[in-house]
């Protein structure tokens, strides 16, 4: 099979013998390990939580929080875990990098951000620094927790957050931990620093053990 770029024939690009039509299935197919638990749909309220469905059945669970919009200018935006009681508070220790581009194009940064950072502490977990309030300003992104039933090891946790920092900025967050408690973790709460999460959707997926 052949396409053409101008004048010139080409093969089609094969990986291991296969086309890019299989391939294509094979990446399709990935997305059926997620499975879908709960939607949350924001709208003023001062928490989302995830207080229910964290358990053994899956390793894994993927958290995508999509267009998550601050009540108040200038708020980060927090995570944190539940271990058996009634509290979010897990004790983790945590590691932050963040990159950040304004819109005029005069500042841009990278750099490892130990303000952001947790050692062996129940405090929340910045996941976005700042974000803006504005009509058009808000922060998504994901959060991967591993094996949060285990009884044995730490509770690893990764997240990458994309926001409009209220100076116009785009601010990426890095985040990488692990929750240093041996009982389950069972819950999951996002806040913002303060005011409420005016609204934004938080879906919450458990992938199967491939």
């Amino acid at each position: 099979m052949t396409f053409s770029l101008g004048s010139t024939p080409r093969s089609l690009v094969k990986y291991n013998d296969q086309s890019i039509s299989a391939i294509t299935e094979i990446a399709s197919g990935a997305k059926d390990d997620l499975v879908l638990i709960e939607t949350i749909t924001a709208s003023s309220d001062s928490t989302i939580e995830f207080d229910s469905g964290i358990d053994d059945t899956y390793p894994t669970y993927v958290i995508k929080y999509i267009n998550v919009h601050p009540q108040t200018d200038n708020k980060d935006f927090r995570v944190n875990f539940r271990d058996g009681s009634s509290a979010y508070d897990a004790t983790k220790s945590t590691t932050v990098v963040s990159t950040q581009h304004n819109e005029g194009d005069t500042n841009a940064e990278v750099g490892y951000s130990a303000s952001f950072d947790l050692a062996q502490s129940t405090a929340v977990q910045v996941l976005a620094e700042a974000v803006g309030n504005g009509n058009d300003e808000c922060v998504s992104g994901e959060l991967t927790l591993f094996n949060p039933s285990s009884t044995t090891f730490v509770k690893n946790f990764l997240a990458q957050t994309n926001n409009y920092y209220k100076d116009n900025f785009i601010m990426k967050f890095w985040v990488a931990g692990y929750c240093n408690v041996t009982a389950a973790i069972d819950g999951v709460q996002f806040t913002f620093e303060s005011g409420n999460i005016d609204s934004g959707t938080i879906k919450m997926y458990g992938m199967k053990d491939s």
